[in-house]
């Protein structure tokens, strides 16, 4: 079996739809995360025509998937990849969680919920920026 995947990945082909079908399952896998945590349902406020949830979301969409990027430019194998995006993906998540505990002044989801676009557009900021700080430690 290792072998058969070992030839896939060696076709330019093989190798797309490796990183591909990794990005995907990151983030239904990682969005699935943050969802556990917030105080809100993000595709229940994006559907609703909530702009902060989808700000904050699409950043965190962004910042895993620029995470994934880095770690191909890389070249790196697709499980070093897997490896690379679970690890960009825990320091998001740290990420989100000092946000949240560093704004003392406001609940960033409840912010969120009442789609205060100045929280969205910052949600979104932090893990863009921090996924370029990430993804330039990739080697």
């Amino acid at each position: 079996m290792k072998s058969m995947v070992d030839q896939m990945l060696s076709h330019p082909l093989g190798i797309l739809v490796g990183y591909f079908s990794v990005a995907i399952v990151g983030l239904i896998v990682f969005l699935s995360c943050f969802e556990l945590v917030a105080r809100y349902k993000c595709w229940n406020e994006i559907g609703r025509g909530n702009i902060a949830a989808a700000l904050a979301t699409g950043g965190k969409i962004f910042g895993i998937c620029n995470v994934l990027r880095y770690s191909i430019e890389a070249k790196t194998s697709v499980f070093d990849t897997m490896k690379w995006s679970l690890f960009g993906f825990v320091l998001l998540f740290i990420a989100y969680i000092l946000y949240e505990f560093l704004t003392p002044v406001f609940s960033v989801d409840n912010e969120i919920i009442k789609d205060n676009r100045a929280v969205g557009l910052i949600s979104m900021f932090i893990p863009v920026a921090l996924s370029y700080v990430i993804g330039a430690c990739i080697f």
